[in-house]
């Protein structure tokens, strides 16, 4: 079917001003000419003007009407006191952006730029250029020199591409939006984390250039479901994105039942398939398909899911007839994904393609001075839901930091463990205050929970003290940790940025090995 076109434009208080005698319909203006195109037919006109102007803007409309009938107008008033102020038309026309109902599946939008002023026109360059208007510009002008008489009312029209370099001046309110983009994916928290910070500058990029696979590795709980959700919240609200996001963990899909969650599946199947399934690949046509945990799926699941990517097509489970699905695909893993192809238990191809973006999510007890800032954006979510006001008291709060940040906190949950032990104390906070005695019990449990004792290895080597603290150091990060590149990225994480290959869990293996030690070792408590 074929799309609707919408023109947005603005009204030309020069241009468009042709008097109100009928040889004003011989002349050219451009918002009717826009909409006298023989071979650009406009079904909607989005006409923004200003209020002091609604006369001019009506006798515009019924020319209109009378000149292109095919032509819907709808006009809207917006005020701007100084259209030569570069920040307000700019705040006026996103706000307009913002609130538009875009639908792009059934129509095409274009925006005008021939009329109003010069920072007017820049401002809907740089919107259209940064995604807020899923447009392209479209330049009208007058007829050529010597044109015949009927076509000097129509004039001519182009869609065009400005250069990005004649504004060069206004970089800083680019600068200002990617400083928006990275607060949105991070929530809003003020994290200090100069490793997580540049992470999230990076898949801000990303997130807004490439549709490509995105591999979100980490521990469980560092945040990759709810950093997915962002990204693709990022990625629709720019009109990157037109469909929904689905989001599945893999680790609860086994059998024929992977098969039917991902793929779908035809009635009769296989026992129980009673009635058809389209099946989450389907689901997520048009958005983005989040697969959590994908490291758990099954060998056939992965081969599917891989001709799924790269061919955008599969076979339902049970079926002959291949359906076709575009989506955007995230994954997530805690596994070291190297290892799992090593070990057979992924496949190299699937690996090869889902790795064209991938970042590496720290856990907390690697951002422990991301921790302050993540108490109290959790305290403030809780207060939220409960729409009740929880504070710590003074000494509470440093008491509790003091804890979450030193090396006895492990934090093994990550931020989820985190956010429920924030929630725990809300909750049991009398007049809406976190007393000392509720963080010294909260403090408790998570030791308990952790297994937390004063012991501290014992090494059969006499070593000096400085190499002794380093070591135990070394230990306790490997005993948390999930695997030993794991480990490795956690010790190395500030000079392992200046090596172009680096590899950590041969750096830390050798470590290890100075001392008599190694990973399995570590892992065995010994």
């Amino acid at each position: 079917m074929k799309k609707r076109r919408v023109v947005i434009g603005v009204l030309g208080t020069v241009l468009d001003r042709r008097g109100k005698r009928t040889n004003r319909l011989k002349k050219w203006r451009p918002t009717v000419g826009l909409c006298q195109q023989p071979d650009m037919p406009v079904d909607r006109l989005e006409l923004i003007h200003q209020p002091h102007d609604a006369g001019m803007c009506q006798q515009l409309i019924e020319d209109i009407n009378l000149l292109s009938p095919h032509t819907t107008v709808r006009s809207h008033a917006i005020a701007i006191s100084n259209p030569w102020d570069f920040e307000e038309v700019y705040a006026a026309f996103l706000d307009f952006a913002t609130h538009y109902d875009f639908d792009t599946e059934n129509e095409e939008y274009l925006v005008h730029i021939t009329t109003g002023t010069h920072v007017a026109q820049i401002c809907w360059f740089l919107l259209t250029e940064a995604r807020y208007l899923p447009a392209s510009l479209l330049q009208t002008g007058p007829a050529a020199r010597g044109a015949a008489e009927e076509s000097i009312p129509v004039g001519i029209c182009s869609v065009i591409d400005l250069d990005l370099s004649r504004y060069t001046t206004l970089t800083s309110r680019f600068q200002r939006e990617q400083q928006q983009s990275v607060s949105f994916l991070k929530a809003g928290i003020d994290t200090r984390n100069a490793t997580f910070n540049k992470l999230i500058d990076r898949i801000e990029r990303v997130a807004l250039r490439s549709s490509d696979p995105i591999l979100l590795t980490g521990p469980t709980g560092a945040g990759k479901s709810f950093l997915a959700r962002r990204i693709y919240e990022l990625r629709q609200s720019r009109h990157l994105v037109a469909g929904k996001l689905v989001a599945v963990n893999c680790a609860t899909l086994r059998g024929d039942n992977a098969m039917s969650t991902l793929f779908g599946h035809v009635k009769g199947a296989f026992t129980g398939a009673l009635t058809p399934r389209s099946g989450l690949l389907r689901e997520a046509d048009g958005g983005v398909l989040f697969l959590d945990e994908i490291a758990e799926l099954g060998l056939d699941e992965q081969a599917m899911l891989l001709k799924a990517i790269e061919e955008k097509t599969f076979f339902p489970f049970g079926s002959d007839k291949e359906v076709h699905s575009d989506f955007q695909l995230i994954v997530g893993t805690h596994r070291d994904m190297p290892q799992w192809v090593a070990e057979g238990r992924f496949r190299e191809d699937l690996y090869a393609r889902i790795n064209m973006w991938s970042f590496a999510l720290p856990g907390l007890a690697q951002r422990r001075e991301d921790i302050a800032p993540n108490v109290e954006f959790e305290l403030q979510r809780f207060s939220n839901s409960q729409q009740a006001q929880i504070r710590f008291d003074k000494e509470a709060r440093e008491g509790y930091l003091t804890f979450a940040c030193s090396s006895q906190a492990q934090w093994r949950g990550n931020f989820r463990e985190l956010s429920s032990s924030v929630a725990r104390m809300a909750t049991l906070a009398e007049q809406g205050r976190i007393t000392t005695d509720l963080v010294d019990e909260e403090i408790a449990l998570l030791k308990a929970s952790w297994q937390v004792t004063p012991s501290q290895p014992t090494l059969e080597m006499e070593i000096d003290l400085f190499d002794r603290r380093q070591l135990e150091t070394v230990l306790e990060v490997c005993r948390r940790s999930t695997s030993l590149s794991e480990a490795g990225r956690e010790l190395f994480a500030v000079s392992r940025q200046k090596k172009t290959n680096p590899n950590d869990a041969d750096r830390l293996r050798k470590y290890l090995a100075r001392f008599g030690m190694s990973w399995e070792k570590t892992k065995q408590g010994n």
